[in-house]
């Protein structure tokens, strides 16, 4: 269940790349992410610690995985925010990443989100929680200039929330083959 797991887990940080074809609908990453990161934690669930060689390979694949699949659930996560009942469908999503950049007033959100996933998954896989509060904290007093303009806390909130759940989850898998 090891192997399963761990293959599952190249999926997931290899998922985000579909993101990159616009041929492909834009939710296909997130929810391909999405359902093999449940099928790793399922199988995680089933082994015993793993040692020397497998040990790299799953920090290896879960700091990859944290960082990666984090994109397209964000995107995700702000589709699903700016729906309105009866607004009609959506414009065609285009560009690198599933979709072009969310219009808002943040910019630079998606180094910082790879950045801010790297962080926490980095500090939850060093058995170091409360690098987490730092990480938040840091991005907090960084953007707070930029958090009185319109939409922009919402925005804020929206993707740091879902960027270190998503952290958080893939850390689990990790920290669960890794104990």
């Amino acid at each position: 269940m090891t192997v399963v797991s761990l293959v599952l887990l190249a999926v997931v940080a290899l998922a985000p790349a579909l993101s990159l074809r616009p041929d492909l609908p834009a939710w296909l990453a997130p929810v391909l992410s999405t359902v093999a990161l449940a099928g790793a934690a399922a199988a995680a669930s089933a082994t015993t610690a793993v040692h020397g060689f497998v040990y790299a390979v799953t920090l290896v694949l879960t700091m990859l995985a944290a960082i990666t699949g984090g994109g397209p659930a964000v995107l995700a996560a702000f589709r699903i925010a700016r729906r309105q009942p009866d607004a009609g469908p959506e414009p065609a999503a285009s560009g690198p990443g599933g979709g072009a950049p969310i219009p808002g007033p943040l910019r630079g959100g998606r180094v910082i989100g790879i950045l801010e996933r790297a962080a926490v998954a980095g500090a939850v896989l060093a058995g170091w929680p409360e690098g987490i509060a730092i990480v938040l904290a840091v991005k907090g007093l960084a953007r707070y200039p930029e958090l009185r303009e319109p939409q922009a806390s919402e925005q804020f909130i929206i993707g740091t929330g879902t960027s270190v759940l998503w952290a958080l989850a893939v850390c689990g898998v990790g920290w669960s083959l890794l104990t």
